[in-house]
Protein backbone atom coordinates (compact mmCIF):
# COMPACT_ATOMS: atom_id res chain seq x y z
CA UNK A 1 0.00 0.00 0.00
CA UNK A 2 0.89 3.44 -1.34
CA UNK A 3 1.72 6.26 1.55
CA UNK A 4 -0.34 9.81 1.70
CA UNK A 5 2.82 11.16 -0.04
CA UNK A 6 3.16 8.92 -2.60
CA UNK A 7 -0.52 9.03 -3.19
CA UNK A 8 -0.30 12.62 -4.02
CA UNK A 9 2.88 12.29 -6.05
CA UNK A 10 1.05 10.10 -8.07
CA UNK A 11 -2.12 12.20 -8.86
CA UNK A 12 -0.01 14.97 -9.49
CA UNK A 13 1.96 13.12 -12.12
CA UNK A 14 -1.72 11.91 -13.90
CA UNK A 15 -2.54 16.10 -13.70
CA UNK A 16 0.98 16.20 -15.86
CA UNK A 17 0.25 13.69 -17.87
CA UNK A 18 -2.99 14.81 -18.69
CA UNK A 19 -1.40 18.35 -19.36
CA UNK A 20 0.85 16.85 -22.05
CA UNK A 21 -1.69 14.71 -23.47
CA UNK A 22 -3.74 17.61 -23.97
CA UNK A 23 -1.13 19.73 -25.62
CA UNK A 24 0.74 17.64 -27.77
CA UNK A 25 -1.31 14.48 -28.78
CA UNK A 26 -3.54 14.89 -31.64
CA UNK A 27 -6.68 12.59 -30.39
CA UNK A 28 -7.00 14.25 -26.64
CA UNK A 29 -6.65 17.82 -28.34
CA UNK A 30 -9.98 17.05 -30.20
CA UNK A 31 -12.13 16.06 -27.20
CA UNK A 32 -14.64 17.60 -25.66
CA UNK A 33 -17.36 16.78 -22.67
CA UNK A 34 -19.75 15.85 -25.40
CA UNK A 35 -17.21 13.36 -26.99
CA UNK A 36 -16.38 11.70 -23.88
CA UNK A 37 -19.77 11.56 -22.51
CA UNK A 38 -20.41 8.08 -24.34
CA UNK A 39 -16.34 6.95 -23.24
CA UNK A 40 -17.29 7.78 -19.63
CA UNK A 41 -20.57 5.62 -19.60
CA UNK A 42 -18.66 2.50 -21.25
CA UNK A 43 -15.68 2.95 -18.46
CA UNK A 44 -18.79 2.86 -15.48
CA UNK A 45 -19.96 -0.28 -17.35
CA UNK A 46 -16.39 -1.89 -17.31
CA UNK A 47 -16.17 -1.27 -13.68
CA UNK A 48 -19.55 -2.30 -13.03
CA UNK A 49 -18.50 -5.70 -14.74
CA UNK A 50 -15.18 -6.19 -12.50
CA UNK A 51 -17.42 -5.86 -9.52
CA UNK A 52 -19.87 -8.20 -10.41
CA UNK A 53 -17.18 -10.64 -11.43
CA UNK A 54 -15.08 -9.76 -7.97
CA UNK A 55 -12.45 -8.79 -10.07
CA UNK A 56 -10.09 -6.92 -7.45
CA UNK A 57 -7.21 -6.55 -10.27
CA UNK A 58 -9.73 -5.44 -12.59
CA UNK A 59 -11.37 -3.11 -10.63
CA UNK A 60 -8.01 -1.35 -10.12
CA UNK A 61 -7.64 -0.72 -13.26
CA UNK A 62 -11.40 0.68 -14.72
CA UNK A 63 -10.90 3.09 -11.51
CA UNK A 64 -7.85 4.10 -12.99
CA UNK A 65 -9.49 4.64 -16.57
CA UNK A 66 -12.49 6.05 -14.97
CA UNK A 67 -10.22 8.81 -13.35
CA UNK A 68 -8.37 9.62 -16.04
CA UNK A 69 -12.10 10.60 -17.49
CA UNK A 70 -12.05 12.63 -14.73
CA UNK A 71 -9.22 14.51 -14.89
CA UNK A 72 -9.84 15.02 -18.33
CA UNK A 73 -13.09 16.55 -17.83
CA UNK A 74 -11.63 19.28 -15.03
CA UNK A 75 -8.50 19.36 -18.03
CA UNK A 76 -11.13 20.61 -20.37
CA UNK A 77 -12.67 22.93 -17.85
CA UNK A 78 -10.13 24.76 -16.93
CA UNK A 79 -9.48 26.18 -21.03
CA UNK A 80 -12.58 28.13 -20.78
CA UNK A 81 -11.15 29.58 -16.85
CA UNK A 82 -14.91 27.56 -15.68
CA UNK A 83 -13.14 25.43 -13.44
CA UNK A 84 -10.27 22.90 -12.78
CA UNK A 85 -9.37 19.87 -10.44
CA UNK A 86 -9.06 22.25 -7.26
CA UNK A 87 -12.40 23.20 -7.60
CA UNK A 88 -13.66 20.07 -8.29
CA UNK A 89 -12.19 18.59 -4.98
CA UNK A 90 -12.68 21.58 -3.34
CA UNK A 91 -16.59 21.43 -3.97
CA UNK A 92 -16.63 17.65 -2.95
CA UNK A 93 -14.99 18.46 -0.15
CA UNK A 94 -17.29 21.10 1.08
CA UNK A 95 -20.15 19.11 0.34
CA UNK A 96 -19.19 16.25 2.20
CA UNK A 97 -18.71 18.06 5.04
CA UNK A 98 -22.18 19.51 4.91
CA UNK A 99 -23.73 16.52 4.21
CA UNK A 100 -22.30 14.64 7.63
CA UNK A 101 -23.16 16.71 10.45
CA UNK A 102 -22.98 13.65 12.62
CA UNK A 103 -19.34 13.82 11.74
CA UNK A 104 -18.55 17.14 11.71
CA UNK A 105 -21.18 18.99 13.64
CA UNK A 106 -23.26 18.19 16.85
CA UNK A 107 -25.99 16.26 14.65
CA UNK A 108 -26.64 12.80 16.11
CA UNK A 109 -27.01 10.10 13.63
CA UNK A 110 -25.83 5.95 15.13
CA UNK A 111 -27.04 4.37 12.40
CA UNK A 112 -26.80 4.17 8.30
CA UNK A 113 -30.74 4.50 8.25
CA UNK A 114 -30.86 8.29 10.22
CA UNK A 115 -27.95 8.81 7.99
CA UNK A 116 -29.55 8.46 4.62
CA UNK A 117 -32.54 10.04 6.37
CA UNK A 118 -30.54 13.52 7.43
CA UNK A 119 -28.82 13.37 3.81
CA UNK A 120 -32.23 13.74 1.86
CA UNK A 121 -33.40 16.48 4.46
CA UNK A 122 -29.74 18.25 3.91
CA UNK A 123 -30.40 18.22 0.04
CA UNK A 124 -33.93 19.87 0.60
CA UNK A 125 -32.44 22.51 2.49
CA UNK A 126 -30.53 23.45 -0.14
CA UNK A 127 -33.26 24.51 -2.66
CA UNK A 128 -34.24 21.36 -4.56
CA UNK A 129 -38.03 21.12 -4.87
CA UNK A 130 -38.48 17.35 -4.74
CA UNK A 131 -36.99 14.12 -3.20
CA UNK A 132 -37.04 13.03 -6.49
CA UNK A 133 -35.05 15.97 -8.12
CA UNK A 134 -31.59 13.91 -7.42
CA UNK A 135 -32.51 11.15 -9.45
CA UNK A 136 -30.54 11.24 -12.93
CA UNK A 137 -33.22 11.57 -15.97
CA UNK A 138 -30.93 9.65 -18.12
CA UNK A 139 -30.62 6.70 -16.14
CA UNK A 140 -31.28 3.35 -17.03
CA UNK A 141 -34.91 2.37 -16.19
CA UNK A 142 -34.28 -0.55 -13.71
CA UNK A 143 -31.89 1.88 -11.83
CA UNK A 144 -33.54 4.71 -11.65
CA UNK A 145 -36.77 2.62 -10.34
CA UNK A 146 -34.63 1.87 -7.83
CA UNK A 147 -33.55 5.17 -6.70
CA UNK A 148 -36.76 6.87 -7.28
CA UNK A 149 -37.70 4.00 -4.32
CA UNK A 150 -34.43 4.59 -2.24
CA UNK A 151 -35.46 8.21 -2.19
CA UNK A 152 -38.56 8.14 -1.10
CA UNK A 153 -37.83 5.51 1.33
CA UNK A 154 -35.46 8.67 2.99
CA UNK A 155 -38.61 10.51 3.57
CA UNK A 156 -40.21 7.80 5.09
CA UNK A 157 -42.29 7.10 2.30
CA UNK A 158 -42.52 3.22 2.27
CA UNK A 159 -44.03 0.04 2.67
CA UNK A 160 -43.85 -1.44 6.08
CA UNK A 161 -43.05 -4.93 5.27
CA UNK A 162 -41.70 -7.36 2.40
CA UNK A 163 -45.01 -9.36 2.79
CA UNK A 164 -46.76 -6.02 2.03
CA UNK A 165 -44.64 -5.77 -1.69
CA UNK A 166 -45.00 -9.17 -2.38
CA UNK A 167 -48.91 -9.15 -2.29
CA UNK A 168 -48.14 -5.99 -4.36
CA UNK A 169 -46.22 -7.97 -6.82
CA UNK A 170 -48.60 -10.84 -7.44
CA UNK A 171 -51.73 -7.87 -7.46
CA UNK A 172 -49.60 -6.11 -10.23
CA UNK A 173 -49.14 -10.24 -12.15
CA UNK A 174 -52.61 -10.20 -12.12
CA UNK A 175 -53.68 -7.16 -13.60
CA UNK A 176 -50.96 -7.92 -16.22
CA UNK A 177 -52.33 -11.22 -16.49
CA UNK A 178 -56.10 -10.49 -17.00
CA UNK A 179 -55.45 -7.50 -19.87
CA UNK A 180 -53.04 -10.22 -21.70
CA UNK A 181 -56.21 -12.48 -21.51
CA UNK A 182 -58.85 -9.96 -22.14
CA UNK A 183 -56.84 -8.82 -26.12
CA UNK A 184 -56.06 -5.60 -24.31
CA UNK A 185 -53.97 -3.16 -26.80
CA UNK A 186 -50.28 -3.13 -26.82
CA UNK A 187 -49.91 0.30 -24.44
CA UNK A 188 -52.42 -1.02 -21.89
CA UNK A 189 -50.47 -4.11 -21.30
CA UNK A 190 -47.03 -1.87 -21.47
CA UNK A 191 -48.73 0.36 -18.65
CA UNK A 192 -49.51 -3.01 -16.64
CA UNK A 193 -45.91 -4.22 -17.52
CA UNK A 194 -43.84 -1.21 -16.14
CA UNK A 195 -45.93 -1.62 -12.95
CA UNK A 196 -45.01 -5.08 -12.50
CA UNK A 197 -41.23 -4.54 -13.03
CA UNK A 198 -41.55 -1.38 -10.49
CA UNK A 199 -43.30 -3.62 -7.98
CA UNK A 200 -40.65 -5.98 -8.54
CA UNK A 201 -37.72 -3.69 -7.76
CA UNK A 202 -39.05 -2.74 -4.71
CA UNK A 203 -39.29 -6.46 -3.69
CA UNK A 204 -35.88 -6.61 -4.53
CA UNK A 205 -34.97 -3.36 -2.45
CA UNK A 206 -37.07 -4.97 0.90
CA UNK A 207 -35.24 -8.06 0.49
CA UNK A 208 -31.84 -6.54 0.53
CA UNK A 209 -31.37 -7.50 -3.45
CA UNK A 210 -30.17 -5.14 -6.29
CA UNK A 211 -32.50 -5.82 -9.37
CA UNK A 212 -30.02 -4.68 -11.61
CA UNK A 213 -27.39 -6.61 -10.16
CA UNK A 214 -29.51 -9.77 -10.33
CA UNK A 215 -30.50 -9.36 -13.83
CA UNK A 216 -26.89 -9.25 -14.80
CA UNK A 217 -26.10 -12.23 -13.36
CA UNK A 218 -28.66 -14.01 -15.19
CA UNK A 219 -27.62 -12.08 -17.93
CA UNK A 220 -24.55 -14.08 -17.79
CA UNK A 221 -25.46 -17.29 -16.92
CA UNK A 222 -28.11 -17.16 -19.99
CA UNK A 223 -25.03 -16.20 -22.66
CA UNK A 224 -22.74 -18.98 -20.99
CA UNK A 225 -25.67 -21.67 -20.81
CA UNK A 226 -26.15 -20.66 -24.60
CA UNK A 227 -22.86 -20.49 -25.76
CA UNK A 228 -22.38 -24.03 -24.13
CA UNK A 229 -25.34 -24.85 -26.34
CA UNK A 230 -24.04 -23.38 -29.45
CA UNK A 231 -20.94 -25.16 -28.80
CA UNK A 232 -22.68 -28.78 -28.90
CA UNK A 233 -24.52 -27.58 -31.68
CA UNK A 234 -21.20 -26.94 -33.74
CA UNK A 235 -19.58 -30.12 -32.31
CA UNK A 236 -22.17 -32.31 -34.20
CA UNK A 237 -22.01 -30.21 -37.57
CA UNK A 238 -25.25 -28.64 -37.01
CA UNK A 239 -26.80 -25.37 -36.82
CA UNK A 240 -29.60 -24.36 -33.72
CA UNK A 241 -31.78 -24.01 -36.40
CA UNK A 242 -31.88 -27.24 -37.46
CA UNK A 243 -32.41 -28.56 -33.55
CA UNK A 244 -35.49 -29.25 -32.20
CA UNK A 245 -36.10 -28.05 -28.91
CA UNK A 246 -36.19 -30.80 -27.21
CA UNK A 247 -32.00 -31.23 -28.84
CA UNK A 248 -31.98 -27.58 -27.26
CA UNK A 249 -33.36 -29.10 -23.77
CA UNK A 250 -30.51 -31.21 -23.56
CA UNK A 251 -27.41 -29.39 -23.97
CA UNK A 252 -29.13 -26.70 -22.13
CA UNK A 253 -30.01 -28.84 -18.77
CA UNK A 254 -26.35 -30.39 -19.15
CA UNK A 255 -24.62 -26.67 -18.29
CA UNK A 256 -27.14 -25.62 -15.93
CA UNK A 257 -25.04 -29.09 -14.45
CA UNK A 258 -21.93 -28.24 -15.02
CA UNK A 259 -22.63 -25.04 -13.19
CA UNK A 260 -23.32 -26.74 -9.75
Amino acid sequence: MTTNEEKLRAFKRLLEIMDELREQCPWDKEQTFETLRHLTIEETYELSESILNKDIDGIKKELGDLMLHLVFYARIGSESQSFDMGDVIKYINEKLVYRHPHIYSDVEANDPKTVKENWEKIKLKEGRESVLSGVPVALPPLVKAYRIQEKAKGVGFDWEKPEQVWDKVIEELNELKYEVESGCEKDKAEHELGDLLFALVNYARFINVNPEDALERTNKKFIQRFQHLEGKAREMGKSLQDMSLAEMDVFWEEAKKMEE
